[in-house]
């Protein structure tokens, strides 16, 4: 500002005007903000219907009754959820059929288990027998559901040999 608005506004007592060009800044500033928050405002409302996650496969997988599984020296393959059921004289057992080495899934044998892509074999109780596999087949918690189904827990493993017992 020059000095002679400066002399004119101190003798008046009044404050110096806002510059033109400064306002029309301001104003465009503060519209735009306006402008951007009630967008993504909107946007935000728009997706609240929607969940931010979607569920995904159910860590738990119902089997059936009890009755549907024999007393059988043979697993039982679940192929919709690649697992094994083995039910003997100690009870039930549920073992992953997805190989530990790549991910390929197994094979029931007559003594245990065998991967068809690189020739891992695992024993009846999913222990390595043979390489390139590096860890036994896991196996999977097992309970009884209210209304009498075998439940087995995919996401909850248990040590080799763990088996559930009905009653």
């Amino acid at each position: 500002m020059s000095e002679q608005k400066q002399g004119d506004a101190a003798e008046t007592g009044r404050a110096c005007p806002i510059d033109p060009d400064r306002r029309d800044f301001l104003s465009r500033t503060a519209f735009w903000v306006t402008t951007g928050t009630l967008t993504f405002a909107a946007i935000g409302v728009a997706r609240m219907p929607k969940p931010g996650v979607m569920p995904g496969r159910s860590a738990d997988l119902k089997l059936g009754p009890p009755g549907n599984f024999p007393v059988s020296p043979d697993p039982v393959r679940i192929g919709a959820r690649n697992l094994f059921i083995l039910h003997d004289e100690n009870g039930f057992a549920a073992i992953s059929a997805v190989c530990t080495h790549l991910g390929c899934i197994v094979a029931a044998t007559g003594d245990g288990f065998a991967c068809p892509c690189h020739g891992s074999r695992f024993g009846p109780d999913g222990r390595v027998t043979q390489g390139p596999a590096g860890s036994p087949l896991p196996w999977f918690r097992m309970s009884l559901a209210p209304d009498g189904q075998i439940v087995v827990h995919t996401d909850k493993m248990v040590p080799t040999g763990t088996r559930f017992q009905l009653g």
